[in-house]
């Protein structure tokens, strides 16, 4: 995977706002990077955070590397802004009270463990985001939640409840856990 420079991130960032900012704002103009370097091009799996006044104010992503991450972005954040279920959409009025940060993913892998303690003995709070699956039911947080839950069993059981999941399926055999790496980045 080619490495982002402070130029791509400057520009993702320009991005996500201006496509924002041009669903609310009439005559608006989305600033697309002029030139679009490897890294920016490549098909890589990203999340599109909104934060206001330091709280979660909107968060959607795509996890699999299906797209090119400038499209990523752009799609993210106007998902983030207006198709997040656990909010209303973004108002003009309160777009400026945003901030917007990005998440840039490695491609997930599972985690092979022996049991629950061994889970929790390879995870690396910080740096590992984590996805846990059975059957169809699917949750994850980001690396970042870990600053919110430090606890490796908390963030454990607050993942499986996120996804309909009984809070002990991180100890379930049959769930599989998969883990990633994210690259983040704000305004």
């Amino acid at each position: 995977m080619s490495e982002l420079t402070d130029k791509d991130k400057k520009a993702l960032l320009r991005l996500a706002r201006s496509v924002i900012t041009a669903e609310l704002v009439k005559g608006s103009v989305i600033e697309r990077p002029k030139e679009i370097s490897p890294a920016v091009a490549e098909k890589r799996g990203c999340f599109v955070t909104l934060h206001k006044k330091g709280a979660l104010r909107g968060c959607i992503g795509t996890i699999e590397p299906i797209k090119p991450l400038i499209s990523g972005v752009e799609d993210n954040a106007l998902n983030s802004a207006f198709r997040d279920p656990r909010f209303p959409g973004v108002t003009a009025e309160e777009l400026p009270l945003i901030d917007i940060e990005i998440s840039v993913l490695t491609v997930p892998v599972i985690l092979e463990r022996k049991d629950g303690e061994d889970l929790k003995n390879k995870l690396k709070p910080g740096v590992h985001g984590l996805i846990l699956s059975q059957g169809w039911r699917s949750s994850t947080f980001l690396p970042q939640v870990w600053e919110q839950l430090p606890d490796k069993q908390l963030f454990l059981e607050h993942l499986c409840q996120k996804g309909g999941m009984g809070k002990d399926c991180w100890q379930d055999k049959n769930t599989v856990v998969k883990t990633y790496e994210a690259e983040y980045f704000s305004e």
